[in-house]
């Protein structure tokens, strides 16, 4: 069906070497059936969703109608340093780094956890600063407490006047040292 769809486009776009070769419409259907093997190759390499594969190949093939020539798409695959090789490489490159891209963003569900402070008891909180005065160092213990009200990282490093690189790395360590006392 991919293939109806690109010679039907291919039909519809003048071309020099389709007035000059009448019988250009069986190359153009082995490089347009070529172009779709090595999109799905591309795509199972890329471990994109098996039902957006389609997809990325139509996405493909309409930037090479856009920017190629259609009487060179048979090179595509053959020649390895031409313009149509690289932009045909471009836009495989393009359409597998979006369609990833799309794949990490997601709607927010009722699952994720919410961002103010844990409801912890009085006894874990108690537990908690007991452990963090005998095991982490004063400006720890303030990490610590300040993520226990809620603070966020940047919050947290524009109070001590650092970076917020800094303070997740001193939390990570704060918490690694509390996580060791309680045998976790």
């Amino acid at each position: 069906m991919m293939v109806a769809v690109v010679l039907g486009a291919l039909a519809a776009t003048p071309s020099k070497a389709r007035a000059a070769a009448p019988s250009a419409a069986a190359p153009a259907a082995k490089a347009v059936t070529d172009i779709t093997r090595y999109c799905q190759t591309c795509w199972r390499n890329a471990r994109l969703p098996a039902d957006r594969w389609p997809d990325c190949t139509q996405e493909v093939f309409v930037r090479l109608l856009e920017r190629v020539e259609a009487d060179k798409w048979g090179t595509v695959l053959v020649d390895d340093e031409t313009a149509e090789r690289r932009e045909f490489l471009r836009a495989v490159d393009a359409v597998k780094k979006r369609t990833q891209r799309a794949r990490k963003f997601g709607g927010l569900t009722a699952d994720l956890a919410d961002r103010a402070p844990a409801n912890t008891s009085r006894d874990d909180r108690e537990a908690v600063a007991k452990a963090a005065a005998e095991v982490l160092s004063p400006r720890q213990r303030r990490l610590i407490d300040l993520t226990a009200d809620g603070w966020t990282v940047p919050e947290i490093a524009a109070e001590l006047k650092t970076t917020p690189e800094r303070v997740s790395d001193e939390k990570y360590k704060a918490v690694k040292k509390l996580q060791h006392y309680f045998g976790a």
